[in-house]
């Protein structure tokens, strides 16, 4: 059973080197990597290069592709990759030594099963990987759990995915028109091959990827923005979205006037008002004390401190993002692949 591991990198320099480190130490080895770079001048092809003439990795392919996204840059790794199980992961991780191995599992354990179907898929996990207050709190606010994890409904993001190149194939391959949230387009596709089941996704908790955090509120505003808008391109979490706004542009609003201006008990809109940020911020403050754990007692409580700001960076973000992820659907309305209603 061949497995071909690809990613896509553009203008990463500082991180390519950590996650080829983490691939060349797998415990158990890919028959090859397949990398596409999206038109790098940073020094990313270099850094590559330079790794693979060390010759800790056997079989890596580079391939160039100027301009290509990153669904363009994962469809053309996984056109070119000889493998028939494709793992894909992204730079900026560091994969657990035995990350695809425990990937890889569900296919090997069923290969000559008479009772058990081989999977299409397969959705691997990913955690913080942090080293600071801010990371800790960042990590916890909007990363996951195990047991936040609903298996027979998760959606992986593909750090951590593999599945079979004629799930990929069947799927349409990742969207090339969508420049955010293509993964989530993409597992909507694999388990819409699987109508009778809940999921074409088999749960490998153990397959992990740590992922590094933004490390700065301005590089997550931008992240959380060009998710929304590439939610609002999709049309996806319309609901999700919508509470937001009711939140922050109805509920809030009426809350500080009601405290400022009614004569009746205003103490019962504070209250309302603290409670409800309590409750929004008490599941990423239950899990700072895994993620942070490793830190030192004040590092943990400047992280508490640095969650409710998150949120409220994250959310105005998102609501920045969205219309114009909205206004560019309408705009395009007439492509095929936008399915406007």
């Amino acid at each position: 059973m061949e497995v071909s591991v690809i990613f896509t990198v553009l203008n990463d320099a500082p991180n390519v080197e950590r996650l080829l480190n983490s691939l060349a130490l797998q415990t158990r080895q890919p028959n090859e990597v397949v990398i596409c770079d999206g038109g790098s001048h940073d020094g990313t092809v270099e850094a590559i290069l330079d790794f693979n003439r060390l010759g800790r990795l056997s079989n890596l392919t580079l391939l160039i592709e100027d301009k290509a996204n990153i669904s363009r840059g994962r469809n053309v790794a996984i056109a070119a990759a000889k493998g028939s199980l494709i793992a894909v992961t992204d730079v900026g991780v560091r994969l657990d030594l035995d990350w695809l191995d425990n990937l890889i599992e569900p296919w090997e354990s069923t290969i000559d099963s008479t009772e058990h179907a081989q999977p299409l898929a397969v959705a691997g996990f990913f955690l913080p990987d942090v080293d600071s207050a801010f990371t800790a709190a960042m990590g916890a606010t909007v990363l996951p759990l195990h047991e936040d994890i609903d298996p027979d409904k998760f959606l992986p993001s593909s750090r951590s995915v593999a599945f079979t190149k004629a799930a990929w194939a069947a799927a349409g391959g990742y969207p090339e028109w969508l420049d955010y949230c293509e993964d989530l387009l993409f597992d909507f596709a694999v388990n819409a091959q699987r109508p009778y089941a809940t999921s074409g996704f088999v749960w490998a908790p153990k397959a992990i990827a740590y992922f590094r955090p933004r490390d700065t509120l301005r590089s997550f505003w931008r992240q959380y923005f060009f998710y929304a808008r590439g939610d609002g391109k999709a049309d996806l979490w319309r609901k999700r979205h919508a509470i937001r706004y009711i939140t922050y542009l109805i509920i809030m609003p009426l809350l500080v006037c009601y405290i400022l201006w009614s004569p009746i008990l205003p103490w019962l809109g504070w209250m309302a008002l603290c409670t409800g940020g309590v409750v929004y911020c008490s599941r990423p403050w239950q899990r700072l004390r895994i993620v942070a754990k490793e830190l030192a007692w004040g590092q943990r409580l400047l992280a508490l401190f640095y969650v409710p700001i998150i949120r409220i960076v994250g959310d105005v973000a998102k609501m920045v993002g969205y219309p114009i992820g909205l206004g560019w659907r309408w705009r395009n309305r007439h492509r095929p692949e936008v399915h406007w209603q």
